[in-house]
């Protein structure tokens, strides 16, 4: 359940909370939100994400803000698959950037939600210059009658903890399989298909969906990809994905890179429908070839390869 900033939603016991951006929900995320949920369901408390409806980055340092490994929606799908009981969206602004740790307090936590307990990561800051820490949290609860847990980082495969700035450098990399073992998923991008022009298909033999992608979001590296491709209604097919500029069509710098997606085994209009790529495994670089027959001849072989890194897959 999905609930605006402006609506009381304290529940008859109270709530179990966690606060944070919670982009991507990785593993780190996902063990944090057991925990959330375990506390909840022990005490009859009603558990609630606390997130924002914009990554904070984005008001205090625009400049340098993050890409976002999942958009609004998609964020909101895996915390509720997460099985929380809420999530209270907050609207992120300059004003809220200079609210006081404390006021953020009384007005979400104790005013809005009549917090009970609090779950984060122990390395949790929040409020004007991020002067809101464990430590301040455990003294406001202890007056205003809720417990905090600092939770520690989770620590993911090589040894790494797990976050999401560690996630957006791999698939920036274009390490979609050290990516997933951290998200507990593939990284997904979503978009619309749109007209290309029109060379996949009667020149290549290879007719591909240009998925057009929201501005903002966590981009793999360019090079060839094995991915799973899903249409409205739930349907996934095996596809051979390329993102990149075209470089044996187009002069390089001439272009942004492109995600152009190869369902294999499918035929039908694909046009104006909403695409998730999800990002399985990387083949191989994007490189530039002599003629569109040798491209053509190496496509065949990606689309095998990608047969054999989706095997036994949901595809």
């Amino acid at each position: 359940m999905v609930v605006g900033p402006d609506r009381s939603v304290v529940p008859p016991k109270g709530s179990a909370v966690t606060i944070g951006a919670y982009d991507g929900v990785h593993l780190g995320h996902r063990r944090l939100l057991a925990e959330l949920m375990q506390r909840a369901s022990a005490a009859g408390l009603e558990s609630v994400v606390v997130t924002f409806d914009r990554h904070p980055a984005t008001v205090l340092r625009p400049e340098s803000a993050p890409a976002l490994l999942t958009d609004a929606g998609q964020k909101l799908e895996l915390l509720e698959s997460a099985g929380v009981d809420k999530v209270l969206i907050v609207p992120f602004d300059e004003a809220r950037a200079s609210e006081p740790a404390e006021e953020f307090v009384q007005e979400v936590l104790v005013g809005a939600l009549g917090t009970r307990v609090v779950v984060v990561g122990e390395n949790f800051h929040f409020g004007h210059k991020r002067a809101g820490d464990l430590s301040l949290l455990a003294s406001m609860g202890e007056v205003a009658g809720f417990e905090v847990v600092g939770m520690p980082l989770e620590i993911g495969p090589g040894g790494e903890p797990i976050s999401s700035t560690r996630v957006r450098g791999l698939i920036a990399a274009g390490d979609v399989g050290g990516a997933a073992a951290m998200l507990g998923r593939p990284h997904e991008l979503r978009g619309t298909v749109v007209p290309g022009d029109g060379r996949g298909g009667l020149e290549l033999g290879f007719p591909t969906a240009n998925v057009q992608l929201p501005p903002g979001m966590a981009l793999p590296a360019e090079g060839i990809y094995a991915c799973r491709y899903e249409r409205p209604g739930g349907s996934v097919h095996p596809a051979a994905v390329s993102f990149g500029r075209r470089p044996t069509f187009y002069e390089p710098g001439s272009q942004g890179p492109l995600l152009e997606a190869y369902l294999i085994d499918f035929e039908g209009d694909l046009y104006a429908e909403e695409a998730r790529v999800s990002f399985v495994a990387r083949l191989r670089d994007e490189r530039r070839f002599e003629s569109a027959g040798e491209l053509a001849a190496q496509m065949s072989l990606d689309v095998e390869s990608t047969r054999k890194a989706l095997a036994g897959g949901c595809c």
